[in-house]
């Protein structure tokens, strides 16, 4: 199924199911260690795009100093409502933005930053030639994307477990999307593209996803990402079956009580 249109369609209860089921289930951990990194950059004044619900939002504002500002935007409204919603420790400017074109002046950011949301970006050269734009000389660009689906367990037992449901159309979406930009000279390219002249520091880590059930990951994935909106467009009435379906073939992997599986994404530091 080519369904790039949905890939980026987070509405309905999307947004809530994957704060409350995904964010915790691959997010945090990675959320956490990109604060860390730039925190050691000592800026002033931070850029995060497709901040999505908000958990890199959340980390940054725990670790950074109180006078750096920080601006957090997401194409998204519903995610940005999310975000907003849950809310931060200190405050933060919210605000809807496209990546392709992003509503700041040249040179207003120390850095910019991005968990996950890099490979949604339709033209990636150009998204990422517009955060060099907004970063001053010598800022830093830092993003993560995730590894191919082969090393992201849960996400991989869902795709295939949805396989065999659909087998005359799968649903492709996580190894379309979230994990179809893992190709360290594809991103490389599209970074030089950019106009970004140094090559790129590129370190892939390993983490553990951990659930307290089979089921909360299968939610996490089926109800939580455009997977859902895949799933609904072969069947209305299936949403529930395939979350079943998906549980049923994680907990035969990883048992039938607390789960814990492999994730693994690159975090990507480009110098401007």
């Amino acid at each position: 199924m080519n369904a790039s249109g949905s890939d980026t369609a987070f509405a309905g209860s999307i947004p809530e199911f994957y704060d409350r089921c995904l964010v915790p289930l691959i997010f945090e951990p990675y959320a956490a260690d990109l604060a860390r990194r730039v925190v050691t950059l000592g800026p002033t004044r931070v850029l995060e795009i497709a901040a999505g619900t908000g958990v890199v939002t959340r980390a940054l504002a725990k670790a950074l100093p109180a006078h750096v500002d920080v601006v957090a935007t997401d194409l998204n409204p519903s995610m940005l409502d999310r975000a907003a919603a849950v809310g931060t420790q200190r405050p933060v400017r919210w605000q809807q933005a496209d990546a392709m074109r992003l509503p700041f002046g040249d040179a207003e950011f120390d850095v910019v930053v991005c968990q996950f949301g890099a490979m949604f970006f339709p033209d990636k050269a150009q998204a990422f030639a517009q955060a060099r734009r907004v970063l001053r000389r010598g800022g830093v660009l830092l993003f993560s994307v995730w590894d191919r689906i082969e090393e992201n367990e849960f996400a991989d037992v869902a795709t295939t477990t949805l396989a065999g449901l659909y087998p005359a159309d799968p649903p492709r979406f996580m190894a379309r999307t979230p994990h179809g930009y893992f190709d360290r000279d594809a991103i490389t390219r599209d970074l030089a593209n950019a106009g970004f002249d140094t090559a790129p520091r590129i370190e892939t880590i390993a983490a553990r996803s951990r659930a307290e059930s089979a089921r909360v990951a299968a939610v996490a994935y089926c109800q939580g990402t455009p997977l859902r909106n895949e799933i609904e467009a072969q069947d209305s009435a299936g949403l529930a079956t395939a979350t079943s379906a998906c549980a049923d073939a994680i907990a035969a992997r990883f048992g039938a009580g607390a789960v814990d599986g492999k994730i693994q994404a690159h975090v990507v530091t480009a110098e401007n």
